[in-house]
């Protein structure tokens, strides 16, 4: 391998990350512009295996869009409808979204993940009741719940603070942030595909601020639209930055941009080389996040498979219900059970290991 890296002119790359040293803009812009995956991959792979060995987490938990309805006018989104009665929109009432968790009780899921569109009639109450709901039903479920983008939203439509929002879903029952929203921190890119939507710097402040409250976030980045290579390594540092600030992040997500039934259907989504690529050079550029998650759904399982030899080790779970991808045309399964889950990390050669949210180990796969 080492004539191979010599060849790819990385050799100097494996150097600092075998002396501890932190990979620069220009470094990670090298590792995309590399001609070969597999070098990349397998510098990639080593960092993972000094963080994970072979464990590949996984979670049985339950994905909930509550409504589509959604002010934001986000190209890249299949799934958003602008107002009540538009054609496809929905909104679950409480009880139908309770329903989702009531109908599960047999299972021994660990955590319900929310996130919706941006709704701007529904009052405050709704989502705090609608926490509140889902803890009676089950009070040990942990709830991972509203973007950064949401709790903006919030705070913006209910003239309260990002802080009292924050909290005041903490005393509902929220428990960590997912990482959505976040799309390509660059500002060229955000304005073009999602310029009436919270910006880099309130997402990262609003991140920030919930690291402090004591909850644990993830992050995310949309991948293989029009954005550079350089764009996406910036996204990282910026990430990074930030971990070194807080600590708060557990897990960086890349998502494939997926073009069917939007506005950006003219570009094609980007190939498996590219989501192995993204995947690989994040666990190499961010050192102080702890996992790298690929999310099955958007990746397509036998990519996610591939992945877990490209850095990542994490899949995120069983899902079970799932709106955002497969309005964009997603082909993949909605939902997986945990033998299915541990089937495929087995079939690529991983250990499978079942957590709740916050990475605790629930069970050793049997």
């Amino acid at each position: 391998m080492h004539r191979r890296l010599q060849a790819s002119n990385l050799t100097d790359i494996a150097d600092k990350l075998d002396a501890g040293e932190r990979l620069t803009l220009d470094d990670g812009r090298r590792l995309f512009d590399c001609a070969d995956l597999l070098a990349v991959g397998w510098l990639a792979n080593r960092e993972r295996q000094k963080r994970h060995a072979g464990r590949t987490f996984y979670n049985h938990n339950i994905r909930l869009e509550a409504t589509n309805v959604c002010v934001a006018s986000c190209l890249f989104c299949s799934f958003a409808r602008l107002k009540p009665g538009d054609p496809g929109a929905y909104t679950m009432s409480l009880d139908d979204a309770w329903n989702k968790l009531r109908q599960r009780m047999d299972q021994p899921l660990t955590e319900v993940h929310v996130v919706n569109g941006l709704h701007p009639d529904l009052p405050f109450s709704y989502y705090t009741e609608l926490l509140q709901g889902f803890k009676r039903i089950r009070p040990d479920i942990h709830l991972k719940c509203f973007t950064a983008v949401e709790i903006a939203f919030f705070a913006d439509l209910y003239d309260m603070t990002d802080e009292r929002v924050l909290r005041e879903l903490m005393a509902a029952g929220l428990d960590s942030l997912p990482g959505g929203g976040a799309e390509i921190f660059a500002e060229r890119v955000r304005r073009k595909i999602a310029h009436d939507k919270c910006g880099t710097k309130r997402f990262l402040d609003i991140h920030r601020l919930a690291h402090r409250l004591g909850l644990r976030s993830n992050v995310t980045m949309l991948y293989g639209h029009i954005e550079t290579a350089e764009e996406r390594v910036d996204h990282m540092l910026r990430a990074r930055a930030l971990q070194d600030e807080t600590g708060g992040f557990q897990a960086f997500i890349p998502l494939a941009f997926h073009p069917d039934n939007n506005q950006m259907r003219k570009l094609p989504a980007p190939s498996a080389t590219d989501t192995l690529r993204v995947h690989a050079v994040a666990r190499l550029v961010l050192d102080n996040i702890p996992h790298v998650k690929a999310f099955w759904i958007a990746t397509g399982v036998e990519v996610a498979q591939t992945a877990l030899w490209f850095g990542v080790d994490d899949l995120d779970g069983t899902v079970q219900e799932e709106k955002i991808y497969h309005m964009a045309g997603a082909r993949t399964p909605e939902a997986m059970t945990p033998r299915e889950i541990e089937r495929l990390i087995r079939a690529a050669g991983r250990e499978p290991i079942q957590r709740d949210t916050l990475y605790n180990v629930v069970a050793h796969a049997s």
